[in-house]
């Protein structure tokens, strides 16, 4: 499989190229200092790194050319100051659909799964303050693609540990996990993206996830 990574260089998606490399998947690794993938550990006549703005239509379109699917961990500040997480899907998306191409896994955060039947967790009372405003930004990344024509699923993990893990996570469809933790492994995030990119257990809907 030809994969375009969006967010090639950040904890998650550094681990998803590697992961898929690994894996033997052909990828095209996206981000704007993707020079640090072109590294001893990642070497490999099956990884082009792109280096591109996500705002940027003409980046984006090129950057999909002949991929199979598409694999978005965008992230960035989190004070609300950088749309990335929100404007970069919606180009992704505008851009997926011009050329016709269909599968993507995204990233987001755990604020969007479901609190009851009609409420966020971010809309609680004790979702942190803190993290409100990156939230935001998931949740206008959800709607996007919830509004698209596009075959996608949203992960949306708790705090994420820079850590490979163990490969032992639970997932849940629209709701956080009832028997997990509040974290997961970054590794393990990574592990279960790729899978769910090929498997389609949870085809338009928001996962859950968390390390046991």
């Amino acid at each position: 499989m030809r994969l375009t990574v969006f967010g090639a260089t950040g904890m998650v998606g550094r681990r998803i190229v590697a992961q898929a490399l690994a894996g033997g998947d052909e990828v095209i690794a996206f981000g704007r200092n993707v020079e640090s993938l072109i590294d001893k550990d990642n070497r490999s006549d099956q990884l082009t790194a792109f280096k591109g703005y996500v705002f940027s239509e003409s980046d984006v379109l090129q950057a999909i050319e002949g991929s199979d699917a598409v694999v978005s961990a965008l992230g960035g500040a989190i004070d609300g100051t950088d749309r990335s997480r929100s404007l970069g899907i919606k180009n992704i998306i505008r851009q997926m659909e011009l050329k016709g191409l269909k599968r993507i896994v995204a990233l987001g955060g755990i604020g969007v799964l479901n609190a009851s039947d009609d409420h966020y967790l971010l809309d609680t009372p004790g979702y942190p303050a803190a993290l409100r405003a990156v939230g935001q930004e998931h949740m206008l990344a959800y709607l996007f693609l919830q509004g698209s024509s596009l075959d996608w699923s949203f992960v949306c993990p708790p705090t994420i540990v820079d850590e490979e893990g163990s490969r032992n996570y639970i997932t849940s469809a629209d709701y956080p996990p009832q028997q997990g933790g509040n974290e997961v492994m970054a590794g393990d995030l990574a592990d279960f993206m790729l899978r769910e990119l090929k498997n389609d257990q949870y085809l338009h809907h928001r996962i859950g996830i968390a390390s046991r």
